[in-house]
Formats: structure tokens, C-alpha cells, sequence
């Protein structure tokens, strides 16, 4: 029998570890570290703690916890991070980016290394730096790099066998390694190290470093190699001198500022390499505590350590307060990056002068951000009637888009904006029930029709405007719907984004009007209240979408046994609650939703794909990883006991794939596997493309390999 809340409570370690609350639900809703568990989790049911609104409500949400005991508190620290990156609980502080900006690579572990542009940080022994900020600048330095360091660009095999270089050795874009006897390994090994200096800002050295070959050279006479650090010392020093924002000391500093009203704040990050600022980064909240309980310290606690668990990690962090975590979080860091790293809250001086500079920009990028949610909203409102010319007074607005691929796992989102506050509780998802295929002017329409035929139903109050996140057919199509339901009168606008600049606003159709489209200032605060609300219906549409794809494979599983079909299928799990508990449960514990002969056989089934994949019989109750297998006997994964939610971990076309099985809301009842077959019948694997659009040719010799 498990142990309840109380008896888990009275049990507790006294050693540091990792601690997570659940809901009723059993979802991860916090985690949290601790140097004593014992103590720091039974201070949440202490009712002479004076606690804050949020962790008052998290109290009143805990039905369940679990701990994960650590060696240190550094273990902990670190745990604590990956959980909170893996589970994103509702009430730790998650740090969310806008964008994904890119990043620099250098290939360092292969054998002659290469920069190429990603935004996606991986653990591949490869040397990232960035981000960069606007992304144009990663272009800009790839191509300075091509142009001055001349390291290869292609992704072919190097062995030194080509007959010939290609065009980008003729024209001085590469050294030419992959032709024997062009390029030496250790004069492209020199490269390397050039482009690393330069990346990571050390100008100054690279062009000392230059200034003494190029002695050395002419020392010799080698003055044609002379000449050519003449050019490098040249370049680099140029660049050096083009940073408009420079610092007395070289150093590589992280400069953290935040700007708060409210429940939302703003928080901005300069990186300084080599005395100099050479990007900026910035990040928001939007349900941060509403009362004076807000807690800086503890804020940039949560925010550093999340940060820093992927990202470059400098010789000194400034941050405008102190926290309690400071020691813990440089001793993570030390050990993350192999030597001593600073962590300090400036009082006076220059570099207090510069967390108050980073602050100041803090401040204006949330008076850009949410400008239009300040008490002025009454006054855009008031400009957005003038200019579509609407009848009443815009105190209630909603939003529709879909999202969908090639007809896959079609839905629709909903959003609510209320006198300029976006109201979440309001927000609906749509599944697309009657619409085949890639059809989004129908999808639309029917989403429409839906939602105000149970408005009209249910008497609930109706909306002063209606936007639609598209073009003509989406808006039309939508007007058809509420012309069906006699709701001509309630106004509705069509928001069309520019070709291939999807976060961007064209211009508005309105209904009726189509002819006349109507644009505004970029910098309008009725623009930015109409993308703020065009994004966060699109994020909705989007995010249902991807979890109901996520869920889509998972049924097939169960009704692959003889005798499961959709009805059994579905009993077991909302008895069971996972496939996982299926596969672990005993014909005993089937029997009563199934019957003992297709119990027999399910407990048969999983049985004989752990003696396939060679396991124990307890393997499963053990904890350990057991292979899931397809109803051909292919392996489809591993799949993990002490994870509830994973049920296939596995990598397909060098892509990480986990398909997660708990399904609380019921949401994968309707959904079927969707497979590309042939015409046989074979399933076709899609094939994966290597080159992104306008991309040069990853083999630019064309030309055939020579036998050895």
C-alpha cells in the first residue's frame, strides 16, 4: 500500500537532495532542492511560516511528493535544473526566451574542424559561442571567418584523396585540406586556433600572436606568409576597434538587469568578452507574484542556474542583488567550466555603473513589451475602434488560428483578450472533427461555428471583435459560419502575415471590406496589441497541435494484442493510466477490464518482448529499461519504468524522439498512427533532407573519388 503525504513527510532524510511536489493529478507542479530535505519540505506545511500568495497556493495543490537524495548540494543544484527544463512545474520560475538566436559552432572533435551556424545547443564535444543578436551578425562573422581563416565549409569526408580542390580554394575561401599536400594538418590546426581566439573575443592576443609570426616569417624570409599575418593582424584589429561599446578591463563578464511592475517583468543580459559588449539577450515574465512577496534574490537564483546549465559560462557574473545560493551556484560552475568563476553584486564603482546601464535597457525593453498592458489600455482600445471603424467599444476580443500538417492532427486555438488582458481561463482547443486534409478555411469555419453555436446555447456573452489569423479564405470562411448562425452583426478582421516573415503583421482585412486593406505604423500600439494577441492564439493552436502529435503513436501498442480494440483499449487506460502500468500489471489486475483470456494474453505479450530483448522477468519491477518492440518484432525503443510519461526513447535520423504516454485529458481517445506506405504496402521511411534552402551543395568538387 503507498504511503500517504503524512507518513512520506515523517520519513524524509536528513540529506541534501532534490524534492518534487505533485497535484492531484500526480503532474510535477514544483521542484525544489534543499541542503536538509527533511527539513526544507516539512517547512512548506508549517502553518507559522509566513508564506507568499504563490507558495500558499502551490501548499493547497500538494496531494504528493517524491525526493531524489544527493552526495552534495552541488548534485542538487544541478538535478534541480535538469528537472525544471524536463517538467516546466507551473510554479517554478521557467526562463523563456523569445527566440531561439543563434549560435556559432566549431567542430572541434572533428579531425579538420568547421563553423557553421545552429541554434541548437547540443553535449557533442563541439565549442558553441554566442548568441548572436540580431541574427544577421552569426552570417556576418561565418563569413568573415570563410574569408579571413579560409576553414573548409563543406561536410564531405577529409582524407586527402580529391584530385583537385573546389572553387572555394581558388578563390582564397579555404585552405584545401581534403587535396593531399595543400593544406598541412598543422597549418590548419593553426586556423583553428585563430578562429577560436577571435570567437571568443581575445583580439588583443590574436593580434599580438600574428604580430609575432609575421616576424618570425620575414626572420626567415618567408615573406609571402609574412605578408599574410600583416593582412590577419590587420583584420582582426579592425573588427577590435568596431565595438561601439568598449570597458577598461578585459574580461569576460555576464551583466544581468531586470525591470519589474507588477506580475511581469523584464530581464536583460550583456555579454562582455574581452572587455567589450558584444551581445545582448533578453527574457520576460508574465505571472510573477502580484505582491510586495516578490523575491529578487531567490528570482536570480532560479534564473542563473537554469541559464548557465547549457549556455557559455564567463570568468565573472554581475548581478544587481546578492542570494543565498551564490557559493553553491560558483562551485556548479567550476567544476562546469574547469576554474574559478565570480558571481558579485557590485554596490559602487563602474561595474555598478553598468548593471544601472543594463537596468535602464531592462526598462525600455518592457515599456516595448508591454506597453499596450499598461493603464492606457482604455486609450489604444479607444484608437483600435477608430481605425476599424467598429460600432462599440472592443472590451472583449477573440482569436482563432489552427494548425495542422498536411492534415495531420488538425485543431484549432481560441484566445480571450479583455480590456487588453489576455484572460487564459477562457481560452478553448478545438479538435478539427469534420475536415479532411489540409483544408484551413474549413477547419476555421467550423471552429467558429462551434464555439458561438454554444455561446448562442449556453447564453454566455459574445465578443465586440473576432479575429482571424489569416487571409481572405480563412476570414470568408469564418464569416460564412457566423452568417449561419445569424451573427453577421459582430465585426471581424483577418490579420495576413507577410510571405516567409511569419512573426510579422502585413496588413488587416475587414469583413466586408476586403478590397480595402488596412495598414499600420510599425510602431502603433494597436499593432502591437493585435500581434500580441495574433501570437498568443498562434502558441495555443501550435502547442495543442504538437501535444496531440506527440500522443498520436502511443495507441497502437494495445491494439495491436488480439482482442484489443478501441473500447478495451481505451478502459485500460483510464482505469490503468498509462500503457507502462499495462505492461507492468498482472493478469489479476487486467482481468476486470478485459477478462482473463485477453488478460492473459497482454500479460503474454509484454511478457515475451522483455524475454526477446533478453531481460528478467522483474526487469520492469526492478526499474530497468525494457525494449519495446512493434507487432513485427522491430524495436521501437526503450521504454522506462521509473518514467511514467516515456514510453520509446529513441533516435531516428539523428533526431531524439520520446513518445509520452500519460493522456489525463483524454486527448489521444480518437487519434491513429499515421504511416507513409508504398505501394506495396512497405512503410516508406521519409527520407531527410541534409541541405536547408539556399544552402550551398555539401559536396561542391562533383567530382568521383579516386581508388587507393
Amino acid at each position: 500500500m503507498p504511503l500517504t503525504l503524512e507518513e512520506k513527510l515523517k520519513n524524509l532524510p536528513t540529506a541534501p537532495g532534490v524534492y518534487l511536489h505533485k497535484d492531484a493529478a500526480g503532474k510535477i507542479i514544483y521542484v525544489g532542492k534543499a541542503k536538509n530535505l527533511r527539513n526544507r519540505v516539512r517547512s512548506y506545511f508549517q502553518s507559522g511560516r509566513g508564506h507568499d500568495r504563490k507558495t500558499r497556493e502551490l501548499v493547497k495543490r500538494i496531494t504528493d511528493l517524491e525526493f531524489i537524495v544527493t552526495d552534495t548540494e552541488v548534485e542538487a543544484l544541478v538535478l534541480e535544473s535538469n528537472l525544471i527544463k524536463q517538467h516546466k512545474p507551473r510554479y517554478n520560475v521557467l526562463l523563456k526566451d523569445d527566440k531561439q538566436y543563434p549560435h556559432l559552432k566549431l567542430t572541434v572533435s572533428e579531425a579538420f574542424p568547421r563553423v557553421m551556424i545552429t541554434r541548437r545547443i547540443q553535449r557533442d564535444g563541439a565549442l558553441y559561442f554566442g548568441p548572436y543578436l540580431p541574427a544577421a551578425l552569426a552570417r556576418r562573422t561565418i563569413d568573415l571567418i570563410n574569408r579571413t581563416f579560409q576553414l573548409r565549409t563543406c561536410d564531405i569526408e577529409i582524407d586527402g584523396r580529391l584530385p583537385r580542390p573546389c572553387l572555394e580554394y581558388h578563390i582564397k575561401r579555404c585552405l584545401g585540406p581534403c587535396v593531399k599536400d595543400l593544406c598541412k594538418p598543422d597549418e590548419y590546426a593553426e586556423a583553428v586556433r585563430d578562429v577560436r581566439m577571435f570567437l571568443e573575443g581575445k583580439n588583443r592576443e590574436l593580434a599580438d600572436e600574428y604580430e609575432r609570426r609575421m616576424q618570425q616569417a620575414s626572420d626567415e624570409m618567408r615573406f609571402e606568409m609574412a605578408a599574410k599575418y600583416r593582412d590577419l593582424r590587420k583584420t582582426v584589429l579592425a573588427v577590435s576597434e568596431q565595438q561601439k561599446m568598449a570597458h577598461t578591463q578585459d574580461l569576460d563578464v555576464d551583466i544581468f538587469g531586470f525591470h519589474r511592475e507588477g506580475p511581469r517583468l523584464a530581464l536583460q543580459l550583456f555579454t562582455m568578452r574581452e572587455g567589450k559588449i558584444v551581445g545582448r539577450r533578453e527574457f520576460f515574465w508574465e505571472d510573477l507574484a502580484e505582491d510586495d512577496t516578490f523575491d529578487a534574490a531567490s528570482f536570480l537564483s532560479d534564473v542563473l542556474t537554469q541559464y548557465y546549465s547549457t549556455d557559455y559560462v564567463p570568468r565573472e557574473i554581475h548581478v544587481p542583488v546578492d542570494f543565498e545560493d551564490r557559493e553553491l551556484l560558483e562551485k556548479a560552475l567550476k567544476e562546469r567550466k574547469g576554474r574559478r568563476v565570480r558571481i558579485l553584486d557590485p554596490q559602487r564603482g563602474q561595474k555598478r555603473e553598468m548593471i544601472e546601464l543594463v537596468e535602464k535597457n531592462a526598462l525600455i525593453a518592457f515599456e516595448q513589451r508591454f506597453r499596450v498592458l499598461k493603464p492606457d489600455m482604455e486609450r489604444v482600445l479607444e484608437e483600435l475602434q477608430e481605425v476599424l471603424e467598429l460600432p462599440r467599444f472592443p472590451a472583449r476580443i477573440e482569436s482563432f488560428d489552427v494548425s495542422n500538417i498536411s492534415g495531420a492532427e488538425n485543431v484549432a486555438g481560441m484566445v480571450v483578450c479583455e480590456n487588453g488582458k489576455m484572460n487564459r481561463q477562457e481560452y478553448r482547443k478545438f479538435k478539427i472533427k469534420t475536415v479532411e486534409g489540409s483544408n484551413d478555411p474549413a477547419s476555421m469555419r467550423e471552429a467558429v461555428f462551434r464555439r458561438y453555436r454554444r455561446q448562442l446555447d449556453e447564453g454566455n456573452p459574445l465578443p465586440d471583435l473576432v479575429m482571424i489569423d489569416g487571409g481572405k479564405g480563412q476570414l470568408s470562411a469564418a464569416a460564412s459560419a457566423m452568417r449561419e448562425l445569424d451573427l453577421e452583426a459582430i465585426p471581424m478582421i483577418g490579420v495576413v502575415k507577410p510571405p516567409r516573415r511569419h512573426n510579422d503583421v502585413s496588413h488587416l482585412l475587414r469583413k466586408g471590406s476586403e478590397d480595402s486593406p488596412i495598414y499600420l505604423d510599425s510602431h502603433s500600439p494597436v499593432l502591437r496589441l493585435i500581434q500580441l494577441i495574433r501570437d498568443e492564439t498562434h502558441r495555443t493552436a501550435v502547442t495543442y497541435h504538437r501535444k496531440r502529435r506527440e500522443l498520436r503513436d502511443f495507441t497502437s501498442e494495445l491494439t495491436a494484442i488480439p482482442g484489443v480494440g478501441e473500447k478495451r483499449k481505451n478502459r485500460l487506460l483510464r482505469n490503468l493510466g498509462s500503457i507502462q502500468k499495462v505492461a507492468e500489471a498482472t493478469v489479476e489486475q487486467l482481468t476486470p477490464f478485459v477478462g482473463r483470456k485477453t488478460a492473459e494474453d497482454i500479460y503474454e505479450h509484454f511478457r515475451r518482448q522483455r524475454a526477446l530483448a533478453g531481460q528478467p522477468e522483474d526487469a520492469a519491477e526492478n526499474g530497468e529499461a525494457v525494449l519495446v518492440t512493434t507487432p513485427e518484432g522491430e524495436s521501437a525503443g526503450l521504454h522506462h519504468p521509473d518514467d511514467p510519461t516515456v514510453m520509446t526513447d529513441e533516435t531516428i535520423a539523428d533526431e531524439h524522439i520520446e513518445t509520452r504516454l500519460v493522456d489525463p485529458d483524454g486527448d489521444a481517445e480518437d487519434l491513429q498512427p499515421i504511416r507513409s506506405v508504398d505501394h506495396s504496402g512497405e512503410v516508406r521511411r521519409r527520407r531527410k533532407s541534409t541541405r536547408k534552402r539556399g544552402e550551398r551543395s555539401t559536396n561542391p568538387h562533383a567530382v568521383k573519388r579516386e581508388k587507393p
